[in-house]
């Protein structure tokens, strides 16, 4: 698979990576506007985890991943790693883009990212996309919830050795020129490796706690899913997620009104992944079937106390 190159932009002095495709990249036209998509990775994660959904999606679309601060290729400063900063980070990088709304689509902890900007930021968001979600409940898987002991980032370095990574990423070459591979155990290991770098260690634990405790979850946006409902939302989850469990998607379904529930057979923590083609027909299904931006005219005070019939 031919990987898509990076672009950058400088934010507030930080380097942000990212990447594009589409009918409406710079130096191309358009008889009629193009929707735009932004396409949110997970914790340890960088836009390299869409590299086989871009080039389906970008027949029609505008698509662009971003790498958050602190993972892939942008900067890793020592600054703010919550949901908000996050939130605010992707507005003023949709807004150097010139790109006034988007249909979000956030994987894992990007969902999290991706609720968050759709709650700080509506007047962005045209469609709201969570895979395999974050935020919305205490489970999580017990790794995660082992890497947030306190001074457990003491003896990360141990667990997560150069030279160790370095063999097992060229073993796994080896293995995929000769047809063995498991896309799922391949994404996983992406994110594994990424760690062996100091400064990536650093992000991701100051990620990872702000969101994950040695109990679980501690941000849940349950409360707030009803908002949800303003603009077209699906939900899409494997039903092999050993990370975030697939309860999970069925009850924000129920708490998003006219939500879309898309439950994946045989898939795990990346639909997007292990199966790219199936994922892209589900997303462009639900992309050509709902209308994009806000669903009604009801003022945002109207909807949260309720004097919405």
């Amino acid at each position: 698979m031919k990987r898509l190159p990076l672009r950058h932009v400088s934010i507030h002095g930080h380097d942000v990576r990212y990447r594009r495709l589409g009918p409406t990249a710079p130096g191309t036209s358009s008889a009629q506007p193009i929707e735009t998509v932004l396409l949110i990775h997970g914790l340890a994660g960088s836009s390299k985890t869409w590299d086989a959904v871009m080039p389906l999606l970008a027949e029609r679309y505008d698509v662009i991943a971003p790498d958050l601060l602190g993972h892939g290729e942008s900067a890793k400063p020592s600054g703010d790693y919550s949901l908000g900063a996050f939130a605010s980070g992707l507005r003023d990088f949709l807004a150097v883009l010139d790109v006034p709304r988007v249909t979000i689509i956030g994987h894992s902890f990007g969902g999290g990212v991706a609720m968050q900007l759709a709650y700080q930021h509506p007047e962005l968001l045209d469609r709201l996309v969570l895979v395999g979600s974050g935020g919305l409940g205490r489970e999580v898987s017990w790794l995660l919830r082992l890497l947030t002991l306190p001074g457990f980032e003491y003896v990360m370095p141990l667990g997560f050795p150069k030279p160790a990574v370095e063999v097992g990423t060229n073993v796994g070459r080896v293995l995929g020129r000769r047809g063995i591979r498991s896309e799922r155990l391949g994404e996983m290991w992406r994110a594994y490796a990424s760690l062996a770098g100091a400064p990536n260690r650093t992000a991701f634990v100051r990620t990872m706690r702000g969101v994950i405790e040695p109990g679980g979850q501690t941000v849940n946006a349950s409360d707030r899913l009803y908002l949800a409902a303003r603009v077209p939302t699906m939900l899409v989850w494997g039903d092999h997620d050993a990370i975030i469990p697939v309860c999970h998607a069925h009850a924000a379904h129920d708490a998003i009104e006219g939500s879309r529930l898309e439950i994946m057979e045989g898939m795990g923590h990346f639909p997007h992944v292990e199966d790219p083609e199936r994922f892209t027909r589900v997303l462009t299904d639900f992309l050509d079937t709902t209308t994009a931006g806000p669903i009604g005219p009801e003022p945002l005070r109207d909807v949260i106390l309720g004097n919405v019939d």
